[in-house]
């Protein structure tokens, strides 16, 4: 789905005030799911979630855990839902998986580390203890009860925070901020904003960690689109987000497709952006996670670039020490 634009202002408008009653019984639904007791599995839990529905950075960020955990000695497993894969799992991700089997986030997930796909998260941790992890990092999840988290992360944009603070459909909040914030142990607000600042404000609040992150392209990327004239597309939470990256790289942004979040391709819609960027002379681009939905893309539309993109974390050793902190307690008291 592609979000409405009233949910990212920052009171109410009229559209949510009209919503806002569905919202009430929404958030209430989710918030009393929330309250159950998950299920302790043996390894020990990370969660990468997010107070909204729609793109924070949740993919970037179970990344650059990932890398850390694996610096500070550990065997990390990604546990993905699989969202919008036909595959129930509990599976293994192999090279033959495609989208279509296990969804777009587990294809780049598994491109770092080993990842499992599991509707069932009990039974995707099992299966990663069954293979070896030392530490499961669940991507998404924040409001799935069926785990006991070790250590839970929500994910924050902070050009657009939680919005207007109001939960689905009246707003972008999966369940009320008072149901949220004690399942939580950090927050990490990616970019800049006002909206973010208001979050960061609220964990202070809260007692919460609070770390501040940028996703930035590679330089290499950065400087092949430096003056290039380009027609960016995306279907991501907030494309806006893509095509503001293309323009800080120095590229010169003619022409902006943006599609729903999680979008799949079809084949006459790639032919006619293909055409498109092709009369117009210009290079087209689109982001790592669009281009794994895209079947076969180096064979059908060579052309096709994506931009890389890589998490910076402040403090990251900060966020590296509660990491292992919490992994650590975890494992004394198994012991």
């Amino acid at each position: 789905m592609r979000a409405p634009r009233f949910w990212w202002q920052p009171s109410p408008s009229l559209e949510a005030n009209l919503l806002r009653p569905v919202g009430l019984i929404y958030g209430s639904v989710t918030a009393n799911r929330m309250k159950r007791r998950g299920e302790q599995v043996e390894l020990p839990v990370i969660c990468i979630g997010n107070f909204t529905a729609g793109g924070a950075g949740k993919t970037p960020t179970a990344l650059a855990v990932a890398t850390i955990l694996d610096g500070a000695g550990e065997n990390p497993v990604f546990l993905s839902r699989g969202y919008g894969g036909r595959l129930a799992g509990p599976i293994r991700v192999q090279p033959q998986h495609g989208v279509t089997d296990i969804g777009d986030e587990p294809v780049l997930l598994s491109r770092a580390a080993r990842t499992i796909v599991s509707r069932s998260r009990p039974a995707g941790a099992r299966l990663a203890y069954e293979i070896g992890a030392t530490v499961v990092i669940m991507d998404d999840g924040l409001q799935n009860p069926s785990l006991i988290k070790d250590c839970a992360i929500a994910v924050v944009d902070g050009a657009t925070g939680i919005g207007n603070g109001l939960p689905l459909p009246a707003g972008p909040l999966r369940a009320p901020m008072a149901a949220q914030w004690p399942m939580v142990d950090a927050v990490l607000v990616i970019g800049d904003g006002e909206p973010g600042q208001r979050i960061v404000r609220e964990a202070d609040e809260h007692g919460k960690r609070v770390f501040t992150a940028s996703l930035k392209p590679t330089p290499e990327a950065a400087e092949a689109l430096k003056g290039r004239r380009v027609m960016a597309f995306a279907g991501i939470g907030r494309p806006e987000k893509f095509f503001d990256t293309l323009h800080a790289c120095g590229a010169i942004v003619d022409v902006t497709h943006a599609f729903p979040d999680h979008h799949s391709f079809k084949p006459e819609e790639v032919a006619a952006l293909r055409q498109e960027a092709e009369s117009l002379a210009l290079l087209p681009v689109t982001t790592e996670k669009d281009l794994v939905r895209i079947a076969n893309a180096a064979e059908v539309w060579p052309a096709l670039m994506a931009l890389p993109v890589r998490l910076r974390i402040e403090n990251e050793t900060g966020l590296r020490n509660l990491l292992m902190r919490r992994i650590n307690e975890r494992r004394l008291r198994v012991v």
